[in-house]
């Protein structure tokens, strides 16, 4: 059980509108927001996109890291994500696609699966947390220098 007086590992503080800055406990800062349709100021992202990025980047990490040890010359790396949301409230995300840019040369197709395999079912915290609440797709395209 977490101790209630222990510092959090991250907070928000509302700044007007619907607009918060976040900190996580090492002092990196973010701003939450939405559009001014519904209160926001639109300078900053949506909780909903933050939790897209959050998969991006924790999946992200694991594959470039997966990559590297498996000495691929990679040159350029993207995670692009899509979510699909429920229709009513609280509009949860039931669906998300994730799909992984590789550029270099001579990257090995079957490195990548192995790195995103990895990523999936052993390294991201994101993707577990949402599993299998959440149905995830993945796929991968491999440009060559």
């Amino acid at each position: 059980m977490m101790e209630e007086k222990a510092q959090p590992h991250a907070m928000v503080k509302w700044v007007e509108g619907l607009q918060f800055v976040g900190r996580d406990d090492r002092g990196h800062a973010f701003v939450v927001d939405t559009t001014p349709d519904v209160g926001g100021l639109n300078q900053g992202v949506t909780p909903g996109k933050l939790l897209l990025l959050a998969l991006a980047g924790c999946t992200g990490m694991d594959v470039i890291s997966v990559l590297r040890k498996k000495q691929q010359k990679v040159s350029s790396f993207e995670v692009a994500v899509w979510g699909e949301q429920a229709p009513d409230y609280p509009r949860k995300f039931v669906k998300i696609k994730v799909e992984y840019r590789v550029k270099g040369k001579g990257i090995d197709p079957e490195a990548v699966e192995r790195a995103i395999q990895l990523s999936e079912e052993k390294y991201c915290l994101v993707r577990a947390t949402l599993m299998p609440q959440v149905e995830i797709t993945s796929s991968y395209t491999i440009e060559s220098e």
